[in-house]
């Protein structure tokens, strides 16, 4: 089993090439989706969530407030800090079990779409590192039209990532996503070619 880590700052264009990815055949891990189970009503995660930043990032339902937690971790480094040490080793556990549940599956190709891959020290779980960028003005058009977010909250959650210099240091591969859908589509269609091709038991 082939495992692609894929990788890049928040509106870079993961989750695209993650589905074009899915559409060509690989199934697909999506570490946010990890951390939504992990932050359920009860959990120890929940628990020490609440514990660290108090109930005020609470909905009325008791269920973690993303929104309102983004708001007290991005753009202080402190509390982010906190937040990924909680957080990142039960996911990790999460994410290896899950693997190998596929590797018992039998699967061809996975891919770990994980925002904090290469922060969180993941790289050692997977063959190759893929990387998307786009440049700071495509970013901030796409946050404000997809998530609603000012200029400023955008900039504070992009400021509080890895610049993409250091996510292509190292990359295996680069996608540059400051493109049009289908020039985007063809050029993961050829990386997924090159991937078989690297590995022609795929």
């Amino acid at each position: 089993m082939k495992v692609i880590g894929l990788t890049g700052g928040i509106g870079s264009g993961k989750s695209t090439v993650s589905r074009f990815l899915a559409e060509l055949g690989a199934v697909i891990l999506d570490a946010d989706k990890v951390g939504h189970e992990a932050f359920k009503p009860d959990t120890e995660i929940w628990r020490q969530v609440v514990a660290a930043f108090g109930r005020q990032i609470l909905t009325p339902a008791g269920d973690i407030d993303r929104e309102k937690l983004g708001e007290r971790v991005f753009g202080d480094p402190e509390s982010l800090a906190r937040l990924n040490r909680i957080m990142h080793p039960r996911m990790y556990e999460i994410v290896t079990a899950q693997l190998d549940d596929y590797r018992w599956q039998g699967m061809d190709v996975v891919v770990l779409e994980a925002p904090l891959l290469v922060e969180v020290g993941w790289t050692s779980s997977i063959d190759e590192v893929w990387v998307t960028v786009a440049s700071e003005a495509t970013v901030l058009s796409r946050l404000e039209a997809q998530k609603g977010l000012s200029r400023q909250q955008a900039l504070a959650r992009i400021h509080s990532q890895l610049s993409s210099e250091e996510r292509i240091r190292h990359a295996d591969v680069v996608i540059d996503t400051d493109c049009d859908l289908e020039e985007l589509k063809t050029r993961v269609g050829e990386l997924w070619r090159g991937l078989q091709s690297r590995c022609p038991g795929l």
